[in-house]
């Protein structure tokens, strides 16, 4: 589906091929594309961010930018994620917050307190 809209998805997550996505996520990056990740696990739990997209900030001194949509209308599964569907003219909002820096020299402890702050303000964003 991302495909049919000029996305070029690349797959990876901290159980399968991460280490392998992180360096084509950098490469992507390098070239000049925008970068958009789901933050929480292929397992979840849902609502908290692991460690790639701060890396993966840090490595290519992009920002992160928290986003989160709202679906007026939708059909929400009942898999771990609560993963929504948009019905057919559904309105949606999007929001995004301001943005979150990692600098290339942060330390590990100043990571995970970064960490921490985006899965705050992920949150926040939440509606459900």
């Amino acid at each position: 589906m991302l495909q049919r809209f000029g996305v070029q998805p690349v797959r990876g997550s901290s159980i399968r091929r991460g280490s392998q996505a992180l360096r084509e996520l950098t490469t992507w990056a390098k070239r000049g594309y925008d970068l958009a990740i789901t933050p929480d696990g292929p397992r979840g739990p849902r609502y908290v961010v692991q460690e790639g997209v701060i890396a993966l900030a840090q490595l290519t001194e992009m920002p992160i930018v928290p986003v989160s949509c709202h679906m007026a209308w939708k059909i929400r599964l009942q898999s771990w994620d609560q993963f929504q569907i948009p019905l057919p003219f559904s309105r949606c909002e999007m929001v995004f917050e301001k943005p979150i820096r990692v600098p290339r020299e942060t330390s590990e402890s100043e990571r995970e307190a970064l960490r921490l702050k985006l899965e705050q303000v992920l949150k926040s964003m939440a509606k459900d």
